[in-house]
C-alpha cells in the first residue's frame, strides 16, 4: 500500500491489492488490530454468525460490471447468483436477499428494466426472496449506468462448518467445470473481440449444487467460488486461511478449448480469469469420489474434476505441475487482468 497511497483499479481485483486493503485498512478501522491480525487470510465471503438460536449466514456484494449485458448474462442476474453463492460456499441455505441500485442520470429506463427483470427471474430460479431494498440517482457522468449491491442472509444447517481454515493434508481439490467463461465472455463483449466460438458466461447459482453435495453426508472442508482473481487466487486464499501448501495437475483443471484459445491470443492466464458459476471444494480423499459422482450428476457440475491435493509442503503456497513434466508456481494475483468483472 505505501507503493500506491490513492486507490487504483487493482485494489477491487480480488487479489494481492485487494487483502492488502482490507488486512491494512478495513480491519484495524472496524475491529480492535489484535482481532484484525487473527482474523487474518481466514475473512471469507460471508460470515457465519449467531442469530435467536440460528447460524445465520450474512454477505454482502457490490456489482459494477461493464457492459451490463454480456453473452448468457447482465448485471442483473449476475448479482444475485453472486450474493446466492457467497452464501453457498459456508454451506447455507439462501434465504433472502436485499437490493440497491445506484444509477446514473440519463439512464434509460427501458435498459434499468431489462436489468430489473433478470434480477428478479434468477431471484426465482435460485430460490430466494426479495425482501428490501434501495435506489439511489447520480448526476450524469458521476456513475457508469447501473451499479447494484445486494446482501443476502441463509440459514446454515446444524453439523456445517466450512471454512478455509478446515483443510488438511491429503484432502483432494475438486473443482465443478471449466474455468474462465465469465472473464473471457465479458472481456470480448466490452473490447469487440470475437473468437471462433462464442463464449458465455457461467454466471449460475450453485446452492442447489451445494445441497447435494452435502447430501451424500461428506465432511466437506472447504467451499470457495473462484470469482475475481479466478482458480488461482482462490487456491491461495484457500492454501493461506489453513497454512498449507496445495498441489495442482495442470492438465487436470478443466479449461474449454475457446478459453484457453482467447487466453492464449490475449497473453492471459486461464488460472486468474473470473468465473461467476463455479465452485472450488477441499475434501477428505475418503469422500472425494462420491462428491465428485455427484457433483457430476448435477447440472452445475457435470465437468466437475479432481485438480489437485492439500500437502505439508510449501505452506501459503500452490505448486503446478505442468503438462511438460514441470513445476511453477501459481501465486496470488497482484492486481487484475480483467478489472470491472463482476
Amino acid at each position: 500500500m505505501a507503493d500506491s497511497p490513492t486507490i487504483v483499479m487493482g485494489h477491487g481485483g480480488g487479489g494481492a491489492m485487494s487483502a492488502e486493503l482490507v488486512e491494512h485498512l478495513f480491519l484495524p478501522a472496524f475491529q480492535d488490530p489484535a482481532a484484525a491480525t487473527e482474523l487474518g487470510d481466514a475473512v471469507g465471503d460471508a460470515a457465519v454468525v449467531a442469530l435467536g438460536g440460528a447460524r445465520v449466514a450474512f454477505t454482502t456484494d457490490s456489482f459494477v460490471v461493464r457492459p451490463l449485458f454480456f453473452p448468457s448474462g447482465c448485471i442483473g442476474d449476475l448479482a444475485v447468483n453472486g450474493t446466492v453463492n457467497d452464501l453457498a460456499m459456508v454451506g447455507a441455505t439462501p434465504c433472502y436477499l436485499a437490493t440497491a441500485f445506484i444509477l446514473e442520470e440519463g439512464t434509460e429506463l427501458a435498459e434499468l428494466g431489462r436489468v430489473a427483470e433478470a434480477l428478479g427471474a434468477a431471484a426465482r430460479v435460485a430460490g430466494v426472496r426479495l425482501v428490501t431494498g434501495d435506489t439511489k440517482v447520480v448526476d450524469a457522468g458521476h456513475g457508469d449506468r447501473v451499479y447494484v449491491n445486494t446482501t443476502g442472509l441463509g440459514l446454515v444447517p446444524d453439523g456445517v462448518d466450512i471454512s478455509p481454515g478446515r483443510a488438511r493434508p491429503k484432502d483432494v481439490v475438486l473443482v465443478s467445470g471449466e474455468i474462465g467463461a465469465h472473464g473471457i465472455a465479458v472481456l470480448s463483449c466490452r473490447e469487440g473481440l470475437e473468437f471462433s466460438t462464442e463464449v458465455r458466461s457461467d454466471t449460475a447459482p450453485l446452492n442447489g449444487l451445494v445441497a447435494a453435495m452435502l447430501d451424500t453426508g461428506a465432511d466437506i472442508h472447504t467451499l470457495r467460488d473462484p470469482t475475481r482473481g479466478g482458480l488461482a487466487a482462490t487456491l491461495n486464499e484457500i492454501a493461506r486461511g489453513a497454512r498449507l501448501g496445495i498441489a495442482v495437475t495442470e492438465r487436470a483443471v478443466p479449461v474449454a478449448p475457446a478459453v484457453a484459445d482467447a487466453c492464449s491470443i490475449l497473453g492471459l492466464d486461464p488460472f486468474a480469469i473470473a468465473n461467476e458459476g463455479r465452485l472450488v471444494a477441499v475434501v477428505p480423499a475418503a469422500d472425494a469420489d462420491r462428491v465428485l459422482a455427484v457433483m457430476r450428476a448435477h447440472p452445475d457440475g457435470r465437468d466437475a474434476a479432481a485438480i489437485g491435493t492439500v500437502t505439508e509442503d510449501n505452506a501459503g503456497m500452490v505448486v503446478a505441475r505442468t503438462g511438460l513434466g514441470g513445476t511453477r508456481v501459481i501465486d496470488l494475483p497482484i492486481g487484475s487482468e480483467l478489472p470491472r468483472i463482476c
